[in-house]
Parts: C-alpha cells; sequence; structure tokens
C-alpha cells in the first residue's frame, strides 16, 4: 500500500509539473482539513467568475511546500501551522504582502465512545492514530502535547502515522485505531469516531491557517481576485459553518 500511495504521488506531482498553465486557471494548495470549505468557496465563485478554472491541490502542509518547491505551478497557499509559511516565505516562493490569517482551528481525540477522555488515558490505549509530525501540523500538535503532558515516552510504540488528518479520521473511523488526534472541524464530520476530548490549549500552540499569494500567484489576476474573496464575509460564513473560529 505504501509503494502504491507513493507511485501514486510522483504520478500526481508529474502532472501537475506538466500540465499547461492556461490563462484562467488558478492553482490551489491547500492544508486537506480545509477541503470542504474551499470547495464550497470555489464553488461559488466560479459561478460569479465563469472563466476561472480551480486546479486543486489537498494534503499535507509539509508535502505541498516540498512540491511548490520543487517547481508545481501555484498560485495560492493555505497552510495548517506558521511553520510551512515561514518556510515558503524564507525560500523566496511566497509574496510576503500578502501573507495573512484565513482562521483557527482546535486539536481533539477522536475515536469510539469509552476509550478515553483525557491525555493520560492515552497509556491505556493500544494504537493512536497521527499525523507524521515531519508534514502533518496536526501531528506537530499532537507531538507537542504529549510532551508538555509528559507521556510522550509510553505513547512512542503506540502511535500509527498517516499522511493527513483525514487519514488519520478514517483510521478511527474503521476502528483500526482506539483513536486519532485530529481537527474539530474534522471530527465533527465523522460517522463513527466521536470527540472524546478536545486537547488542552496549552499543551500546543493554537491552530492557526496562514494563507498567501505565491509569487507567481501574485502575477495572476483570477488567483488575486479569488484571494480578496477568502477575505470575504461570504468566506467567514462558510468557515464558520463548518466549525472554524474566525478569530
Amino acid at each position: 500500500m505504501k509503494n502504491a500511495y507513493k507511485m501514486v504521488t510522483v504520478l500526481f506531482f508529474l502532472l501537475l509539473l506538466t500540465t499547461p498553465v492556461c490563462a484562467g486557471d488558478v492553482n490551489l494548495f491547500i492544508a486537506a482539513s480545509l477541503k470542504e470549505v474551499i470547495n464550497e468557496l470555489t464553488g461559488s465563485f466560479a459561478k460569479k467568475n465563469t472563466s476561472v478554472k480551480f486546479i486543486k491541490n489537498y494534503g499535507a502542509s509539509g508535502a505541498l511546500v516540498k512540491q511548490i518547491e520543487n517547481g508545481a505551478p501555484s498560485d495560492v497557499f493555505i497552510s495548517a501551522n506558521l511553520e510551512w509559511m515561514d518556510y515558503l516565505k524564507n525560500k523566496n516562493l511566497a509574496d510576503v504582502s500578502s501573507i495573512g490569517t484565513f482562521t483557527y482551528n482546535t486539536l481533539v481525540f477522536a475515536g469510539a465512545s469509552g476509550k478515553a477522555s483525557s491525555m493520560l488515558d492515552l497509556i491505556k490505549l493500544e494504537r493512536i492514530a497521527i499525523g507524521s509530525p515531519k508534514s502533518v501540523p496536526a501531528g506537530e500538535y499532537a507531538t507537542e502535547a504529549f510532551k508538555k503532558a509528559g507521556i510522550d515516552k509510553q505513547l512512542e510504540k503506540k502511535l500509527v502515522m498517516a499522511k493527513d488528518v483525514r487519514e488519520c479520521l478514517m483510521y478511527a473511523e474503521r476502528g483500526e485505531v482506539d483513536g486519532a488526534f485530529v481537527y474539530r472541524t474534522d471530527a465533527l464530520q465523522a460517522k463513527q469516531a466521536k470527540i472524546l476530548f478536545t486537547v488542552p490549549q496549552e499543551l500546543y500552540p493554537r491552530v492557526t491557517y496562514p494563507m498567501a499569494l505565491t509569487v507567481a500567484g501574485s502575477k495572476n489576476k483570477e488567483a488575486a481576485a479569488f484571494f480578496a474573496y477568502l477575505h470575504s464575509e461570504d468566506a467567514k460564513s462558510v468557515l464558520t459553518k463548518y466549525g472554524f473560529a474566525i478569530r
């Protein structure tokens, strides 16, 4: 399965590099947890701007940045933490003047009822899913919370790594793990898994979604127009609907 996933990822990346960029195309590189929000906003925007075609790439923030760094056509980037936006900025790939905050989220633990009700309960569990901390901000937030809670050593051999928060949630939904660390907005969409507890905010930095136009995107008028739309009251309304915080 891992080899198949790597092959699909490589093929997708090659497709991004070889697909010609046409007038009216807007390439979006968006944290996976924003998929429903962005799908709704692009749909609304496209109804009023029929010449615009969105090419959407959802995934772990770190993986998205690496694709942009390696030359994938990109216009708008929204990360699930500040670190990967800083990385893009330091590589001179982000339009610095456009960098701002899109929205906020909260880290929760989701799974079957009765599995856990606090961070200390995690020690009793056998399998816990988190996003790979090297590329998935939710996983990085989770590991920081483990350390501050003093349980990181006890959990080392219990962790199941996922490529992004949606895969984490899938493991919990299928019962393949006792629970998963995901964002509140993802857990609210779950059909089987329930929010078992919210991770205390003092254990990790607030989940912040910075957004920016890339250097190439700043020269794309359609991308700039959509980026402005992301600051609108319409966008705030959609974010609120899906459980995100706007301040």
